[in-house]
């Protein structure tokens, strides 16, 4: 754990090439992420996260996936579907959206993949941008809270380790941090207790993924990632939150200046990790010029973190649990 750099990384195809075989193993990152261009079908998946683990000498190594589909996988509801069960009843949804993150762990840890980047706990705002959209599971704080922890549950219970995003908060932000910076203007005493109010509630998970939003109450010029105060003040000591804390992806281009100096800002502002998704080895060579290996704390946060899994998963019936999962939608994910 003590060798391991300060950053989660991708891979460009769905098998390593020589170059990142030997990239990886020189850099020794601390986890890994997939994405739709990484995934051809299940045994490949497999093999590829063994090769990405074999890289960094270790078993356990995080590996997360962005995008697993039919036809050899399922399709999911998004969150918002979960939230809407609450109009028949509130019990339900919770147990329906345990359910789907306990059968979305199972597919997942077949794979060999032990993390997932859910819940998102972003509560909407009506005038905020589109981009949070459906993967919100409500429009309250009250709501998201409870079905994020319960999805949280259904991960933990199937050996998969949850992310809760975008911390502290995103559902206010009027653009999409994928293509600008967004800045938030709302008074510290509204964020509160609207935006922070889920990830206060779920502060006892193990990962969080910060937002590249400016908060003009707490820092006027840096965004939650960049923020020494959002990070210190806000998700360390009012959130209560002591698990890992990863940057969003710093090729965003909601972040300034070069890959290295957004590496370097993110984690002298307080990221335990900072996340590179895309691939490209020559941006990823630039993020690791600006990456050490993991600091003391965050190496204590990893391993915790780590200690969060568990040895044998919560055992549960496949086929009952789809079917009453299923019927939960009328069918409409089967």
């Amino acid at each position: 754990m003590g060798a391991s750099s300060a950053a989660i990384l991708g891979c460009a195809g769905t098998t390593l090439t020589r170059e990142e075989e030997e990239f990886f193993k020189d850099v020794k990152p601390w986890g890994f992420i997939l994405f739709k261009r990484n995934i051809a079908d299940p045994n490949q998946v497999r093999a590829l996260t063994a090769a990405l683990r074999e890289t960094v000498g270790r078993p356990d190594a995080p590996i997360r996936v962005a995008r697993l589909q039919p036809p050899h996988w399922r399709t999911y509801p998004p969150g918002r579907a979960y939230g809407e069960l609450v109009a028949n009843d509130p019990l339900v949804a919770r147990e329906v959206t345990r359910l789907g993150a306990r059968l979305i762990a199972h597919d997942l840890h077949s794979l060999g993949i032990n993390v997932d980047c859910v819940p998102v706990l972003d509560v909407p705002d009506p005038q905020g941008h589109e981009i949070i959209g459906d993967r919100a599971y409500g429009d309250t704080p009250e709501q998201v809270a409870t079905l994020g922890r319960a999805a949280a549950e259904g991960l933990l219970a199937g050996g998969v380790l949850p992310i809760i995003k975008h911390i502290p908060g995103h559902g206010r932000a009027m653009a999409d941090s994928h293509l600008e910076l967004p800045v938030v203007k709302a008074k510290l005493a509204e964020l509160d207790a609207r935006d922070f109010a889920p990830f206060r509630v779920l502060s006892d998970m193990p990962m969080a993924m910060t937002a590249h939003v400016v908060y003009t109450a707490i820092d006027r010029k840096n965004p939650a990632t960049t923020s020494k105060k959002v990070i210190k003040k806000i998700i360390r000591d009012s959130m209560g939150f002591d698990g890992l804390l990863m940057s969003d992806d710093l090729s965003m281009k909601a972040l300034s200046g070069d890959f290295k100096q957004r590496a370097k800002d993110s984690l002298s502002a307080g990221c335990d990790v900072v996340l590179h998704c895309n691939g490209d080895m020559a941006e990823m060579k630039a993020v690791m010029s600006g990456v050490g290996r993991m600091s003391k704390e965050a190496r204590r946060r990893a391993q915790a973190v780590m200690n969060r899994l568990v040895k044998v998963s919560e055992p549960l019936d496949i086929a009952e649990a789809r079917a009453r999962f299923d019927a939960a939608f009328d069918g409409k994910y089967a």
